[in-house]
């Protein structure tokens, strides 16, 4: 199992299971360089691996979540590159936000101020965003004459906002605050600054302290089911709810509800190995 201790950013890990990501370059408004995309990209395959951690929050030092990648360490490097290094470099940045996607745990943004460019898909990616109310979002791409649609954007954020209002945010890269955020859903909730990282933590808690392998099925269908039908949909779920029966946590649940008593789930995300 791969020992969590990143260089780039800050990595901690609570006894509630709530492991949290901290972007860590308040003096370059967290922005990041080419390390920080690979080693953040390593960390969340690695994961899947800790059953210690249940959810997992990411969150950025000082006043910005992620101002996308560093100008300096990044873009002037880029344009020495052949066609096939800029795409090594694409698919890298795609597979940190493949990653959270991927990773079978619930993931909260703690969105503390600016998130743009690739700060804002990370923000996007996640399950749930918290947002202060000095938050705001770019997806500046075609401000630098860059494909709207980057990282897996076009595909995420039409499922989020929908189709029109992506379309209008992904052509013009114009910013969005806090509030607009969560007129158009982009985000859950806005609270003030000093209580974001607080309020992402304590939803962070409750969700580890959920059914973890329910929770990760429950991504997995949200993920899957988009290319469905409805039919198909029905019969991945019924699979799936099959599956989560035959796991401890469900059990628990039941003598727990029996006994009169709190429910207090212990099983892991992997599929029968804490199976009584």
């Amino acid at each position: 199992m791969t020992t969590l201790a990143p260089k780039t950013f800050r990595y901690t890990c609570a006894p509630s299971g709530v492991a949290t990501i901290t972007l860590d370059r308040p003096d370059k408004l967290n922005s990041l360089t080419f390390d920080v995309y690979r080693e953040m990209g390593d960390v969340l395959e690695a994961l899947d691996d800790h059953d210690e951690v249940r959810a997992l929050v990411i969150t950025g030092e000082g006043r910005a979540f992620c101002s996308g990648g560093d100008v300096n360490d990044i873009i002037g490097e880029l344009f020495a590159r052949d066609a096939k290094g800029l795409l090594a470099f694409t698919r890298m940045t795609g597979r940190l936000i493949g990653n959270i996607r991927r990773l079978r745990r619930p993931v909260v943004a703690a969105v503390n101020g600016t998130a743009v460019g690739a700060g804002a898909v990370i923000a996007l990616a996640s399950d749930f965003r918290i947002a202060s109310e000095t938050a705001s979002f770019a997806f500046l791409f075609p401000k630098v004459g860059l494909c709207g649609a980057d990282m897996g954007a076009g595909w995420l954020l039409p499922r989020v906002v929908g189709l029109a209002r992506a379309s209008e945010i992904l052509f013009l890269g114009d910013r969005i605050d806090a509030l607009h955020a969560e007129r158009i859903g982009l985000v859950n909730r806005v609270v003030p600054q000093a209580e974001c990282v607080t309020v992402a933590t304590a939803l962070a808690e409750r969700l580890a302290s959920g059914p973890a392998f329910a929770h990760a099925m429950t991504k997995q269908m949200l993920e899957s089911e988009y290319a469905m039908s409805l039919d198909q949909a029905i019969e991945a779920e019924a699979q799936a709810q099959a599956i989560c029966m035959q796991h401890s946590d469900f059990r628990t649940a039941y003598d727990a509800w029996k006994a009169k008593q709190p429910i207090r789930f212990a099983g892991s995300t992997m599929a029968f190995r804490d199976k009584p």
